[in-house]
C-alpha cells in the first residue's frame, strides 16, 4: 500500500468549510501519480511511446468530511491487474479514520483511443508493489 499526504487548504473547501466533493478525486490522482514515479513507471516516457492511462470508472463514497488544515493520508492499493487495465482501491484517510473511499479503474490506451497492453515493465513493477506491500 502507498501512501500520500494531502493538507487541505482554504482553496479546497467550500462555503460550509469542508472539503468540496470533487476535490477528492483531485487528491486520489496525485497520489496514483505520485504512486507510479515512486516505483518508476515514467508516465511522460510512455506518452511519448503513444500510450497514456486513462481513468474509466470511479465509484465513490464520501462517508465524512475533511476540513480546513486537516492533514489527511491517501491510501493506494492495487486490487487487480488485467493486460489492458488497472484497479485500485483508494481510500482518504484522517488520524487512521476513513473519510472517502474509491474503486478506480484505469485503461491503458493507445493513440487511437483503443485499448493497449500495458507493457510488461510497467505490469512487473505494479505486480512487485503490490506484493511488496507499496
Amino acid at each position: 500500500m502507498h501512501k500520500f499526504p494531502i493538507r487541505i487548504y482554504y482553496e479546497d473547501t467550500d462555503l460550509a468549510g469542508i472539503v468540496y466533493y470533487a476535490n477528492y478525486l483531485k487528491f486520489i490522482e496525485r497520489a496514483r501519480s505520485e504512486w507510479l514515479r515512486e516505483l518508476g513507471v515514467d508516465q511522460g516516457g510512455l506518452q511519448r511511446r503513444g500510450l497514456v492511462f486513462a481513468v474509466r470508472r470511479v465509484e465513490a463514497d464520501y462517508l465524512s468530511p475533511a476540513r480546513f488544515e486537516d492533514l489527511l493520508a491517501v491510501e493506494s492499493r492495487l486490487e487487480a491487474l488485467s493486460p489492458a487495465r488497472i484497479v485500485l482501491d483508494q481510500a482518504v484517510t484522517r488520524d487512521g479514520r476513513l473519510l472517502f473511499r474509491a474503486r478506480v479503474t484505469l485503461a491503458c490506451l493507445a493513440d487511437s483511443g483503443r485499448p493497449a497492453r500495458i507493457p510488461a515493465a510497467v505490469a512487473e513493477r505494479l505486480r512487485s508493489a503490490d506484493l511488496a506491500g507499496n
